[in-house]
């Protein structure tokens, strides 16, 4: 059931009835399949549907927030009484007039997952554990993940906005353990987006984990990662793990606003090279952190972050937005209707330059060159970094040369990213889910080819 036959503004005038100066509705209804295979078993099928909705009131830079899954007109009312009930402020005496929806256009998906049988999805799955496991005796674990899901949402609020929207995603990752004699590696990789079926025309579930092993095999023959301080290159293909860490989280308004960014106070400065050029793009066709409209019905868009090395301005939502007196960047997220929205990253990249990722290579006499970028940690309050590496090499004369395991990348954003000195004509995307507040929400990030001057790396000594 949507909402669009109940009485929304009345719904809204009852949250708002002891005071405040924004309410919103938030209604969910989807569906979603998850298949696991460990040890060449399937060892979990979960498949459901879910709806729910929640009503948020902000009053005086405070969010009053509740949700239930009976969603009927009598249900919401009650919730908004009990939201109301937590506010205390200035009447709301705007006129909320909700007559006219918009429908977010969304993505085009070829081939619905909801179309595709369950039996098919689990072959798939099998399949790409059979890839794996087939490659070499030394893979000694595998497992393969599906997921699908497809979601509705409608979002009505004070402003009179009446906001309609659809997604359907897909992701397929594979992780590989191999093993040889005491050495241990471990490969991973992933595909996804908001598409449908159609993602497996463009990478096969065996080519995702034939990738993943033979990441794995590699490393176990690569001997261990020089320590020390040295010139690092970063392939396009590595992921955006760089400006997730390193820069995006700090650019949060929620964080900067709160004092807990190394990047507060800092708009109209220098915070990077000036080759460095920062963007959150919600408008990317089918990328995995795309939406026509966020979760507050603010419509998407493409936001510069940082702007030849200058700090342009922060993410919003609307919450954070209303604390700094600007309009939301259509920042504001959430996991699901269990949760209120919060400032968000979408797609973040730093924006291609104008060297060839060879011409980058052949700059380095000596040093590091990352393929493929593991996990990281950032402090946002200070900036400070480690990231691993999970598929290294060695820049020997100009020329990549033989693989080494074990490195890791430590460094502060800022300073760090000030010492980017060449920036590919390359890009290259990587996907992930974002955690924040206890919310996960579906992200890529993107970066060319990078050269960093110098950063340290951490390995033997």
């Amino acid at each position: 059931m949507m909402l669009d036959a109940m009485d929304l503004s009345r719904i809204l005038r009852s949250a708002l009835s002891e005071g405040g100066e924004f309410a919103d509705i938030y209604y969910e209804e989807g569906s979603s399949t998850s298949i696991v295979c460990e040890d060449g078993k399937i060892e979990k099928i979960i498949a459901g549907t879910d709806r729910g909705g929640g009503i948020r009131v902000i009053s005086d830079l405070r969010t009053a927030y509740a949700y239930t899954n009976e969603v009927t007109e009598k249900a919401l009312l009650e919730l908004a009484r009990t939201v109301s009930r937590a506010v205390r402020g200035r009447e709301f005496g705007a006129a909320i007039d909700l007559r006219t929806k918009v429908v977010g256009p969304g993505f085009p998906i070829k081939t619905s997952p909801g179309s595709v049988s369950l039996q098919d999805k689990v072959a798939l799955v099998r399949r790409a554990d059979e890839a794996a496991r087939g490659l070499d005796s030394r893979v000694r674990q595998v497992m393969v993940v599906y997921r699908d899901g497809k979601v509705r949402t409608q979002i009505a609020n004070s402003l009179g906005d009446f906001i309609e929207t659809g997604r359907t995603g897909t992701v397929f990752l594979s992780q590989v353990v191999a093993a040889e004699g005491e050495v241990i590696q471990t490969g991973y990789e992933p595909i996804g987006g908001f598409r449908g079926f159609e993602l497996f025309d463009q990478t096969s579930p065996e080519e995702v984990a034939r990738t993943a092993a033979g990441r794995a095999l590699m490393m176990l023959s690569a001997r261990k990662a020089p320590a020390g301080t040295m010139p690092v290159v970063i392939s396009s293909e590595a992921g955006g793990t760089m400006v997730h860490e390193a820069i995006g989280h700090g650019l949060e308004a929620d964080l900067a606003q709160a004092g807990m960014s190394v990047y507060t106070g800092k708009i109209g400065t220098q915070v990077a090279s000036s080759l460095v050029t920062v963007i959150d793009d919600a408008t990317i066709p089918h990328a995995r952190g795309s939406f026509s409209y966020d979760d507050e019905g603010v419509a998407a868009q493409k936001t510069v972050l940082v702007e030849n090395g200058i700090l342009k301005c922060y993410l919003y939502d609307r919450l954070s937005a209303m604390k700094d007196g600007c309009l939301s960047t259509g920042n504001g997220r959430r996991e699901s209707y269990h949760a209120k929205p919060i400032v968000r990253m979408t797609n973040t990249l730093i924006a291609p330059g104008e060297s060839s990722p060879e011409e980058i290579v052949r700059e380095v006499p000596q040093g590091l060159f990352v393929k493929k970028m593991g996990g990281g940690q950032v402090n946002t309050v200070t900036g400070d970094f480690v990231f691993e590496v999970s598929e290294g090499y060695l820049i020997q004369n100009g020329t990549i040369g033989e693989p080494v395991r074990g490195a890791t990348l430590t460094g502060n954003g800022p300073e760090v990213l000030k010492k980017v000195t060449k920036i590919g004509n390359d890009l290259g995307f990587g996907i992930g889910t974002c955690g924040k507040d206890g919310q996960g929400a579906p992200v890529s990030d993107a970066q060319p080819t990078l050269l960093i001057s110098e950063i340290t790396v951490g390995g033997a000594l």
